[in-house]
């Protein structure tokens, strides 16, 4: 596959580092111009196309590789590690496409007559190969951003064909399941929401595997197995990467982020979040963008 002319597009709209917002909603360009050690980030669920350049994503023990002409497909929002490998000659260039429930639950249910997957393997993050239709329909995407008129009329409707082509991939199968509410799969992504939606109260473990319906020791299996940790290291890391997210939009200070994420203790916030980053929440000089 000779994806140049997807590099020259995105190349020549990404002008500044990091994520960039678009004229098509849920659509982010991506462009980095150096190497990036190995950090802790997390995306949105999505689609993360990599046009030029190479990341290596660590999630538990697994190494998912997305390089040149791959795209990583993201079905729940996962803290992991990521390595970025560019240069100035040589950016990182890629597109980011948030996934819309709607949109994703409206081109699902074409695929029910594809067998039942409930019983199918299947990962939360994946990197994927793009195939000959996807790189067809990514290039139509951008080139809508070119003119306003496009982008308005045909954006929404270029963004569900590439969505539509990923859906062909076997990798695609944990967003069939999500969006289908079937499995264990979906109880977990049901605990995960619930996590995200009370950071700034205290979450316990058995009120999240009752309300899955499973016992604790399943549910800490099925939840490590699902997003490479247990409930309380994801819980402590959605907290951390907030946080960052909070302080990087230089707001509120240290103590009203600690209260915000959960955290009863100022100097436990601290020191878990030095642990995390490297650096004190005071030392934190990141800028949202700065990471993609």
């Amino acid at each position: 596959m000779n994806n140049k002319k997807l590099v020259d597009l995105i190349k020549t709209l990404a002008i500044e580092e990091g994520f960039s917002e678009t004229s098509i909603a849920n659509v982010r360009l991506m462009k980095c111009s150096k190497s990036l050690p190995r950090m802790p980030l997390m995306y949105r669920p999505g689609l993360t196309i990599i046009a030029q350049g190479q990341k290596i994503g660590y999630l538990g023990d697994r190494e998912i590789h997305y390089n040149s002409g791959h795209y990583l497909v993201q079905s729940l929002p996962l803290p992991f590690e990521c390595e970025t490998f560019a240069s100035q000659d040589g950016p990182l260039l890629g597109v980011s496409i948030d996934l819309d429930p709607a949109v994703l639950m409206e081109l699902v249910t074409g695929f029910q007559d594809d067998g039942d997957v409930t019983h199918s393997t299947y990962s939360s993050m994946s990197a994927v190969p793009m195939s000959d239709d996807m790189e067809s329909a990514l290039i139509l995407l951008i080139q809508a951003l070119y003119d306003p008129k496009t982008a308005k009329l045909m954006g929404q409707g270029r963004v569900r064909e590439v969505i539509f082509a990923a859906l062909q991939s076997p990798e695609a199968t944990a967003l069939k399941t999500l969006v289908m509410n079937q499995g264990r799969f979906s109880r977990i992504s049901y605990a995960i929401s619930g996590m995200h939606q009370q950071l700034d109260q205290e979450v316990r473990v058995e009120q999240l595997a009752d309300d899955a319906n499973m016992s604790v020791s399943s549910f800490h299996h099925h939840f490590k197995e699902i997003t490479g940790s247990s409930p309380v290291q994801y819980l402590k890391r959605l907290r951390l990467l907030k946080s960052q997210m909070l302080l990087n939009q230089r707001l509120k200070n240290v103590s009203q982020i600690a209260l915000e994420v959960g955290y009863k203790s100022v100097h436990q916030f601290s020191r878990d979040y030095k642990r995390y980053f490297g650096v004190s929440p005071t030392q934190e000089k990141r800028h949202e963008g700065a990471v993609v």
